[in-house]
C-alpha cells in the first residue's frame, strides 16, 4: 500500500512537523510506503502557467485544461507536475496535513492542486464525484487552528470549520471521485500545553490507525 502526504508548513521544527512525524510512523508500522511531498522544503512553485507545458497546443494562447491534457498525452508536461502526479496516482492514501490561514489552505498547497490535479486525468466534465478518476483512493486532511475548537463551532464566530473545509473536501477531495475521510483538527496548537499536544499526537495516530473504522463524508452522486 502507499500513501502520498502532500504537507505545508515552513518550519521544519513545527508542531505540524511533529503530527507529519506521527503520521509516517503510524501508517509505516500498518504497512504503507509513505512518500512526503514537503512543499516549503521542495521550494515547490505554486503558480500555473506557461512554463508547466513544454511544447504546448498553443504557444499564444494559455488554456489550462486544454494544455493540461495535451501534456500529459504527449509526455510534456513539466517535471515537477509529472513528479507529484506519480506519486497521486500510485497512492492508495492521500493526506493534506496544514495549518489553516485565512480560513483555508496555505497558498503553497492550494497550488499544488492547481498544478497536479490534471484535467482529463484527474478530472472532467462527465468523470467528477463518484465518476471522478481518482475514486479508488481515500484522502484526509489534517489540520491545526490558532483558535480553539469553540470558535469553530456551528454556532462560534469562525462558523463551522468543517463547512470552511468543504472547498477542498468536497471541491478537491470529493470532486475528484476520492472517498473523503473526516478531517482531523487540532485545535488552538499555539496555546495549549506541551501535554495537550502529546495528547494530540496521541490521538492523531489512534485516528490513522481506525482509518477503517471511519464513516466517510457524504459527496454527491
Amino acid at each position: 500500500m502507499k500513501a502520498l502526504l502532500v504537507y505545508a508548513h515552513p518550519e521544519p521544527r513545527s508542531f505540524n512537523a511533529s503530527l507529519k512525524q506521527v503520521a509516517i510512523d503510524t501508517l509505516e508500522q500498518q504497512g504503507f510506503e509513505v512518500h512526503v511531498s514537503d512543499l516549503y522544503a521542495m521550494k515547490f512553485n505554486p503558480v500555473a502557467g506557461h512554463a508547466d507545458f513544454l511544447q504546448p497546443l498553443d504557444p499564444e494562447t494559455l488554456n489550462i485544461s486544454i494544455e493540461q491534457r495535451h501534456g500529459y498525452k504527449h509526455g510534456t508536461l513539466a517535471a515537477d507536475i509529472n513528479q507529484q502526479l506519480e506519486y497521486l496516482l500510485q497512492a492508495e492514501l492521500l493526506i493534506f496535513q496544514f495549518p489553516l490561514w485565512w480560513f483555508g489552505m496555505p497558498a503553497i498547497l492550494k497550488g499544488w492542486v492547481d498544478r497536479v490535479l490534471i484535467s482529463g486525468t484527474v478530472y472532467g466534465r462527465t468523470a467528477q464525484f463518484d465518476r471522478g478518476r481518482l475514486k479508488n483512493k481515500r484522502a484526509l486532511a489534517c489540520v491545526t487552528t490558532g483558535a480553539d475548537q469553540a470558535s469553530f463551532a456551528a454556532d462560534g464566530i469562525n462558523g463551522d470549520i468543517h463547512l470552511l473545509l468543504m472547498p477542498l473536501l468536497r471541491g478537491v477531495f470529493g470532486f475528484t471521485g476520492m472517498t473523503v475521510l473526516p478531517p482531523f483538527i487540532g485545535y488552538s496548537v499555539p496555546y495549549i500545553s506541551e501535554q495537550n499536544r502529546h495528547q494530540m499526537m496521541t490521538d492523531y495516530s489512534k485516528y490513522l490507525a481506525e482509518l477503517d473504522l471511519l464513516t466517510p463524508l457524504e459527496m454527491p452522486k
